[in-house]
C-alpha cells in the first residue's frame, strides 16, 4: 500500500506542476494535429497508388516488391512521426524543467530550446525507427509469438528511453549517448518499478472509464428519449473527453520524467515536488 500511496503523491503533485502551467497542454495538442497530418499524407497517396479510389477499385499490390518498398516507407514514416512527436515531447520537458528551476516557461522560448537539438531529435528519431521497422520485420514472420516479443521489447525500449527527452534538453548529449545516460539514470532510480509511471497509467485508465462510464449513460437517455441530436452531442462529448484525457497524459508524462530526471542528476526535484517522497520511492543511489 504504501507504493501506491507514493504513487498517488507523485500523481498529485504532476498534476499540481500541470495545474499552474496548463500552457503544456499546447504541445501534445499540436504534436497530436500534426501526426494526424503526417498520417493522412502517408495513408492517402498510398491508397491512391494501390487504386482504392478508383470507380472500381481494384488493389494492385506487386508481391515480389511489397516487402522492400513497405519497409521503406515504414521506416520514413517512422522517421517523421517520431521527429515531430519527439520535438514537442522535447520542448514540453524544457517548460517542465524551466519550471522546476523556479523560472515561467513560455511555449515560444520552449520550441525555441527544443529547435535548437534538432540534429540529436532526429538522430533519435532515426534510432527509434531503425528499432521500429526491426519490430515490425519481426512480428510479420513470427505471427502471435511475434506480437508478445514486440510488447516486451516495445515495453523495454520504452523504459530505456524515459529520460531521453530531458537529457537532451538540459545537455549537449548526441542521441545513442543519451540513450545510454537514460539507462544508466533508471538504474540508479528504478526503486519500486517507477511508481510514478504506475501512477500515471492508473490515472488515464480510472479517467477513461469514468468518462466512457458518463458517455454510457448519456447514450442510454439519447435512445430513450429518441434523440438524434443528443447522440450525435454524445458522440461529440466522448470524442473530446478522450481527447483531453490523452493531452493530459502526455503533458504529465513530461512532467513526471522531468522531474525525475532533475532528482537523478542533483538529488532534488524543485517545484512542487517532495525531495522526501522522491527518495522514498525511488531510493537514489550513488
Amino acid at each position: 500500500m504504501g507504493r501506491f500511496a507514493r504513487s498517488w503523491q507523485l500523481m498529485k503533485a504532476s498534476v499540481d506542476v500541470l495545474m499552474h502551467e496548463r500552457k503544456l497542454l499546447v504541445f501534445p495538442l499540436v504534436s497530436g494535429i500534426c501526426l494526424l497530418l503526417i498520417m493522412a499524407s502517408f495513408a492517402l497517396p498510398m491508397a491512391w497508388s494501390v487504386g482504392l479510389f478508383a470507380s472500381s477499385p481494384q488493389i494492385r499490390i506487386d508481391p515480389d516488391a511489397i516487402h522492400l518498398g513497405w519497409y521503406a516507407i515504414l521506416f520514413v514514416f517512422y522517421v517523421v512521426e517520431y521527429g515531430i512527436a519527439f520535438f514537442f515531447n522535447t520542448a514540453l520537458v524544457c517548460a517542465a524543467l524551466e519550471h522546476l528551476d523556479g523560472g515561467h516557461p513560455s511555449v515560444r522560448g520552449s520550441l525555441a530550446k527544443a529547435w535548437s537539438k534538432w540534429p540529436q531529435i532526429l538522430g533519435f528519431a532515426l534510432i527509434s525507427a531503425t528499432v521500429g521497422v526491426f519490430l515490425r520485420a519481426i512480428e510479420e514472420r513470427l505471427g502471435l509469438i511475434g506480437r508478445f516479443v514486440i510488447g516486451l521489447v516495445g515495453m523495454a525500449w520504452s523504459v530505456v528511453t524515459f529520460l531521453v527527452a530531458p537529457i537532451l534538453a538540459a545537455t549537449d548529449a548526441g542521441p545513442v549517448d543519451a540513450v545510454k545516460d537514460s539507462a544508466n539514470m533508471l538504474k540508479r532510480t528504478w526503486g519500486e518499478n517507477l511508481v510514478g509511471a504506475v501512477g500515471l497509467h492508473a490515472f488515464t485508465f480510472v479517467a477513461v472509464l469514468a468518462w466512457m462510464l458518463s458517455v454510457a449513460v448519456l447514450v442510454v437517455a439519447a435512445v430513450a428519449a429518441k434523440s438524434v441530436a443528443l447522440f450525435v452531442l454524445t458522440v461529440v462529448l466522448a470524442m473530446v473527453g478522450i481527447v483531453l484525457i490523452s493531452l493530459v497524459q502526455s503533458a504529465l508524462r513530461g512532467v513526471y520524467s522531468a522531474a525525475l530526471y532533475r532528482y537523478a542528476t542533483t538529488g532534488e526535484v524543485g517545484g512542487r515536488f517532495d525531495t522526501e517522497l522522491m527518495e522514498q520511492a525511488f531510493r537514489r543511489r550513488k
